[in-house]
């Protein structure tokens, strides 16, 4: 009895040690290669009877893909990364023999998270990072209509990949300012804060807080010395024990829609944090993949996994409170030797429900769809594409995380590896030195079911300035069953 109980103690013990005294080892940090972008299928591992193939190379932070009624395969490139690169969002078309034409471009307000088709238009969700987030409308011959604008996207996440539901609506995911509802010196290394210091995360619904505030060195000019932030406020504006922000929608870490028309924005859920993938199941069921927190910020938060949730109208999954329906309650999510997170809200909307699955710490858990067709295999499952870990700056790993695709049985939540790179050792190309897989960020099906594509946004190194993503190494990969 005696020992049965302190076992899984002394694991924890020793866990938290190795986590204090070890150094990073993430994917996109030390020696990783930056000069080339081999390219060689031969270099990913995929369950016998797949084979995949390189179908487009040199992109430029690749990040969607959609197929027109001809079944024809349309990308999108992001037109801006994190390491604050600006460039010009595009929507290209795959021609056959690896070759890209361009159908249409915006203004540097990106990223573009998402594309999709639907009665002969393209519709593109673009990430708001300099004007706010918007829903596009694309016809055939580039012209471009905004459908819905105003997200709360000038932060951290942004407006998020897109659906189209069988209602009529596109449905989409925004995500939060912050990593966890206070503004703070992270987001001055994001860049964003020092160009919209009075931006911060918006309730979706009224909240009262607990009044919790965080005091810190300032980066801003106009606000020298020290600065005390609360929730769900501007930084340097402290907060109150009883003080209720009033909620809007548009609003941070939400689901929303929008009719295909256009019209009045809807809020379908809330309570994530980066609802980044989104698609329906066949059954019509809806599910977003959840980005969760980072060891970052004023209020930091250890080990929590990235989420799979079927979205229930209605509902709070329980950002800036809980993880995978778990309450912070001041003695879980404390980064080793460090203070656990303690609640921000004084009330709960409702208790949140658990994932219907939790994919790896850290591993950005990003673009989903699901297999309809038995000629590919795993109906009815979702396939997950993993951009892989950003330490150190999202947090520090002992080893690489993501980098991959997975794909999940989302009726028990079992997650299963489907396309990795060979090696002793997970982490992306770059890292391994071969021609594998970077960081996935986006998959999707062929109209006929019997290919999936795997989107590759390419090489991204960590440095000790941020992020430094490389140019033209974005890859559209196609996965096919050989037997």
């Amino acid at each position: 009895m005696t020992k049965s109980y302190f076992l899984p103690l002394l694991i924890l013990i020793g866990l938290s040690s190795c986590y204090r005294t070890l150094s990073s080892e993430g994917g996109g940090q030390g020696d990783i290669r930056t000069d080339s972008r081999p390219v060689n299928e031969a270099d990913i591992e995929l369950p016998a009877g797949y084979k995949a193939e390189a179908v487009a190379t040199g992109l430029t932070f690749p990040t969607g893909l959609t197929f027109d009624d001809q079944g024809q395969a349309y990308v999108i490139e992001a037109g801006y990364s994190y390491g604050e690169v600006f460039l010009e969002p595009k929507l290209l078309r795959l021609d056959q023999g690896g070759g890209l034409t361009q159908l249409a471009a915006g203004q540097k307000n990106g990223p573009w998270t998402g594309v999709t088709f639907h009665n002969g238009n393209f519709y593109v969700s673009e990430g708001g990072q300099m004007e706010g987030g918007k829903i596009l409308r694309i016809t055939p011959n580039g012209a471009l209509t905004t459908i819905a604008e105003g997200m709360p996207s000038l932060g951290d996440h942004h407006t998020d990949a897109l659906a189209v539901g069988s209602d009529g609506y596109i449905y989409f995911g925004q995500g939060t300012a912050t990593n966890s509802a206070i503004v703070g010196t992270d987001n001055a290394d994001f860049g964003w804060l020092k160009r919209f210091p009075d931006f911060h995360d918006v309730p979706c619904d009224d909240i009262m807080l607990t009044g919790q505030n965080f005091t810190t060195d300032s980066p801003l000019p106009d606000k020298p010395g020290q600065q005390t932030t609360g929730a769900y406020a501007p930084y340097g504006t402290p907060t109150t024990n009883g003080q209720v922000i009033k909620g809007r929608v548009p609003c941070s870490g939400a689901v929303m829609r929008v009719p295909l028309e256009g019209g009045t924005l809807e809020l379908v859920a809330w309570g994530f944090r980066n609802p980044f993938g989104i698609a329906f199941a066949p059954d019509g069921k809806l599910y977003v993949t959840d980005n969760s927190y980072d060891e970052r910020g004023s209020r930091p938060v250890w080990g929590t996994g990235d989420y799979l949730w079927q979205v229930q109208p209605g509902t709070w999954y329980g950002w800036p409170d809980y993880s995978g329906g778990l309450e912070f309650d001041g003695e879980k999510f404390g980064k080793p030797g460090g203070e656990a997170p303690k609640p921000l809200l004084a009330n709960h909307p409702n208790k949140p429900p658990r994932p219907s699955a939790t994919l790896g710490v850290h591993s950005s858990s990003n673009g989903i769809d699901f297999s309809r067709s038995e000629g590919f295999g795993y109906q009815g499952q979702a396939f997950i594409a993993q951009f892989g870990d950003m330490a150190p700056n999202a947090g520090k790993v002992l080893d690489p995380v993501g980098f991959k695709v997975v794909r999940v049985d989302v009726s028990n939540g079992v997650i299963t590896d489907f396309a990795v790179n060979k090696g002793k050792e997970n982490g992306p190309a770059s890292k391994l030195k071969h021609g594998g897989l970077e960081r996935p960020m986006a998959v999707k099906f062929s109209p006929d079911g019997q290919s999936l594509y795997i989107v590759d946004f390419g090489v991204m190194q960590m440095t000790e300035q941020g992020p430094a993503p490389q140019q033209k190494t974005g890859v559209v990969w196609k996965v096919s069953r050989t037997q």
